[in-house]
């Protein structure tokens, strides 16, 4: 994989990440919150129709998840469109490490919460990242002829 095309994979990402985190926090009000409450029914699976974000605290949360998820989203894509062309190496570092701090964090915290299928989600989505992440700011050798 090219460092270009993991530059465009990693900001295609981004954007996903950015509209997963407005779906989320969309759960903050009980008109835009179905689709964040299909999600949070689907990662507590079975998809039963038993989970809600009806309480205030989860609303609060859905809000505050959601946020930190645009703003991440928007971190990766800057990182990668306006520092990997200056220091790829600190866009590399900086793009896997705080991948794998949130992966972490959210992984342990849904699992030990009971929602085992978001760590699942939470493993497809951090490969997405690391994966063409890795190649940022490798030395290219080109082929001999």
């Amino acid at each position: 994989m090219s460092q270009d095309f993991a530059a465009l994979w990693l900001k295609i990402t981004s954007l996903h990440i950015i509209a997963l985190g407005l779906l989320v926090a969309f759960g903050a009000h009980p008109a835009t919150a179905l689709p964040a409450t299909w999600l949070t029914d689907i990662v507590f699976w079975p998809f039963d129709g038993l989970q809600t974000l009806e309480a205030p605290a989860a609303r609060v949360l859905a809000a505050i998840s959601g946020g930190v998820m645009v703003g991440w989203g928007l971190m990766i894509w800057l990182v990668i469109d306006r520092l990997l062309p200056a220091d790829p190496r600190l866009a590399r570092l900086l793009v896997v490490e705080s991948t794998f701090a949130w992966y972490l964090v959210d992984s342990t915290g849904s699992f030990v919460s009971g929602a085992t299928v978001n760590v699942l989600l939470n493993t497809v989505l951090m490969l997405t990242i690391v994966m063409p992440a890795w190649r940022l700011g490798k030395v290219q050798v080109a082929p001999a002829h």
